[in-house]
């Protein structure tokens, strides 16, 4: 094996130009979006009041295996990628474990997340189209950071609804948002319809992901000129993503590494679809047997105790259905400080491939999240944000039953953004005002109750 540098940089003509679409490999499809009225699979021409035409085709295809990255998107990636496989020398050595540890680190842009990959994709789309601007909602506030940078580039205007607990948690996210020309209103709000609903229904809630989507679905719908994106669980944002695995793909093979393990964080599933794209087609292949482990919180864990079904994708119930485990549209998460893990279901791609078992799922307190992350910046020097740090938490157990069996694996996980607006919670970790809280089975049941009767 080569001589390997801290880290692994591909040049400019390396990066990626098509992205992967991981459906065209697998052997059983996700299930189509449903018509909530009619039951029926959703056609394009249902689809464009919400979304831009060139993404619906996107998000519908099983069977192109690459779609070419357009050059005006090329060249605004050129702007930050290829970003960097870096192995953690510095954390190995703390851990004192066998194991390889190599993170590809996605916090290397403005934005301080993966979420800029989609973003440009998806708001360039919408100019081509001749729209004026788009709305989106936003949890942890980097999707919405994203997406205001991407269409301040291209002169969109940008609607952002945030999550409420994450607006009053993360106000310097906000205010990056509203340097970059969006407009940020609080979720659930009293500026839409559905937004009223949800309030009067359950007065003073901190919001969801789900309540977010259903005002940011309704104002693109009733407003000339605009459409809503999405910046997770989608199939289209799963292929956008697809250039994190490849680029960590070819610089792993740049140097004859062979990963065992791929950790990714899960919450809708943009950074772990993505980053596992190209291994996952290997696996389904027979060409490789990768462990692939999806890690998410326990205060809402989709995955690993939500149940396998078609779903509303919003709070709001006004969105298609989606096949996908869930804990039922109904269910508003504790307000962890993950903000962008806090969905209630995640991506029908990864929720078959989970169903299949091609991959794993583990769920982790949020205290031992912010141990790991804590742990991370003092021996790597860069402060992880709370959703990365689920990954980080899993990487560093592997690594330390490495170090107990001595078996030398080599394990890859995905750096999805930097913490440096995520101090409220690192502030409530440090002066022990952080608790872990878990969803009952009972308080579960209530929301699988409400889940659609769909017999498909």
């Amino acid at each position: 094996m080569k001589d390997i540098p801290y880290k692994i940089y591909l040049n400019e003509d390396e990066m990626p130009k098509a992205w992967y679409n991981l459906r065209a490999d697998m052997k059983n499809k996700p299930a189509p979006l449903l018509n909530p009225g009619t039951l029926k699979p959703m056609k394009p021409e249902e689809l464009s009041p919400v979304f831009c035409e060139e993404l619906i085709r996107q998000e519908l295809d099983n069977e192109t295996p690459y779609f070419r990255i357009p050059d005006e998107i090329l060249d605004f990636y050129r702007m930050y990628r290829p970003s960097p496989l870096v192995r953690a020398y510095c954390l190995e050595k703390a851990l004192d474990t066998p194991a390889k540890i190599y993170y590809k680190f996605e916090g290397n842009n403005t934005s301080g997340s993966h979420k800029l990959n989609s973003a440009i994709a998806q708001a360039y789309y919408a100019k081509k189209q001749g729209l004026k601007g788009v709305t989106t909602e936003t949890g942890a506030g980097q999707w919405g950071t994203a997406l205001s940078m991407a269409c301040s580039y291209l002169g969109l205007d940008c609607r952002v609804y945030m999550v409420k607990v994450s607006y009053e948690q993360k106000p310097f996210r906000r205010e990056v948002m509203r340097t970059y020309g969006a407009s940020v209103t609080p979720s659930p709000s009293m500026t839409t319809e559905v937004g009223k609903r949800i309030l009067a229904a359950h007065p003073g809630t901190t919001g969801s992901l789900g309540c977010a989507i259903s005002e940011a679905v309704e104002a693109a719908t009733t407003t000339e000129g605009y459409r809503y994106v999405l910046g997770s669980v989608l199939n289209q944002v799963l292929l956008h993503q697809s250039i994190i695995g490849l680029e960590t793909e070819a610089a792993l093979k740049k140097y004859d590494i062979h990963p065992d393990i791929i950790i990714g964080c899960a919450g809708g599933g943009s950074n772990l679809g993505g980053l596992i794209a190209p291994f996952m087609r290997d696996k389904i292949k027979g060409l490789e047997d990768y462990r692939i482990i999806a890690v998410e919180p326990q205060s809402c864990p989709s995955f690993t105790r939500g149940k396998y079904a078609y779903d509303f994708c919003d709070t709001g119930m006004v969105c298609p259905l989606a096949k996908m485990y869930t804990l039922g549209s109904s269910f508003i998460p504790a307000p962890n400080h993950a903000g962008g893990l806090r969905y209630h279901g995640m991506s029908s791609t990864l929720s078959q491939l989970y169903d299949d078992g091609l991959m794993e799922a583990v769920a982790v307190p949020q205290t031992k999240v912010f141990e790991a992350a804590e742990f991370f910046a003092r021996t790597e020097g860069i402060l992880p944000a709370p959703e990365s740090s689920h990954a980080i938490r899993v990487a560093v157990d592997e690594a330390v039953k490495c170090r107990e069996t001595g078996e030398e694996k080599t394990i890859v996980f995905g750096l999805t953004g930097t913490g440096y607006f995520d101090m409220v919670a690192y502030e409530k970790f440090h002066d022990g005002k952080m608790d872990d809280y878990v969803p009952t089975d009972e308080e579960l049941s209530v929301s699988f109750s409400k889940l659609p009767s769909v017999s498909v």
